[in-house]
């Protein structure tokens, strides 16, 4: 090929090449996964906690505990079982666990491996066996079998933790000691800008700082609802959300 008409063709090549370049589209940004599901966002300050309960107690006015208790001792056992599991659930389970074991003596009484055949369908269920003995035998030993009335006591018994005491000491004996932060709680609190921390023990401070302390219980419960029925994990429903207007995430899918 003569020189002339192979630096044409690679003049003609480099040319092409230059023009495709130009048409190539960009590449777009991806979404994070915590942008999903989302309605147009706006900056705004963290809700008012007043307000963030008011709203929510008109929203839920029979906001309660879903766990279906008699007394501080079954409510106990129920809320070990219903870690990483469902109220529904546990409420199934509970009755035939009254019958065979109706307070801590009988429990911490009871073979493992007949406590595990029990709560099987509660999910992790030798870890919780395993705890519901302990903790049995616990009681039993340090409380005369009566879960006691302070969370510094509560939580000497193997298994339980300051969730887990909050939500006997709130429920059954209505003693306000704290802030029960479950996952729901968790969400919602980041979400709404009650707190930045992802520490359960650090967000139920910043909760206790910012609501009265005769409805910490309630606003526990107020959340829990609120989170099962709108602002949902994955797929919040903010279209509905009384708290929209005020919502600093405004629908922003936020894992916390």
């Amino acid at each position: 090929m003569p020189a002339k008409a192979a630096a044409a063709a690679k003049k003609a090549a480099a040319t092409k090449k230059a023009a495709a370049a130009k048409i190539v589209p960009a590449k777009k940004k991806p979404v994070r996964k915590d942008e999903q599901h989302v309605v147009p966002k706006v900056k705004r300050p963290p809700a008012d906690p007043a307000l963030v309960r008011a709203r929510l107690k008109k929203a839920y006015p029979g906001a309660h505990c879903a766990l279906e208790f008699h007394d501080a001792f079954s409510l106990l056992v129920m809320t070990i079982l219903a870690a990483q599991n469902t109220d529904v659930n546990v409420n199934k389970v509970a009755p035939s666990l009254w019958k065979r074991w109706p307070d801590a003596k009988a429990m911490a009484e009871a073979e493992i491996p007949e406590l595990e055949i029990a709560v099987h369908s509660c999910g992790f269920f030798r870890q919780k066996a395993k705890s519901l003995s302990e903790m049995s035998k616990d009681l039993v030993a340090k409380f005369g079998g009566v879960p006691p009335r302070t969370l510094a006591e509560l939580i000497t018994l193997r298994g339980v933790g300051r969730k887990t005491a909050n939500v006997v000491l709130g429920n059954a004996y209505g003693v306000e000691e704290g802030v029960v932060v479950d996952t729901h709680v968790t969400r919602l609190s980041f979400r709404l800008g009650l707190t930045r921390q992802t520490d359960p023990v650090k967000i139920e401070q910043d909760l206790m700082k910012k609501v009265p302390q005769d409805e910490w219980t309630l606003f526990s419960h107020l959340l829990i609802d609120h989170g099962r029925t709108i602002c949902d994990a994955k797929k919040p429903r903010c279209s509905q959300c009384v708290l929209l207007d005020v919502c600093p995430r405004n629908g922003v899918k936020v894992s916390a």
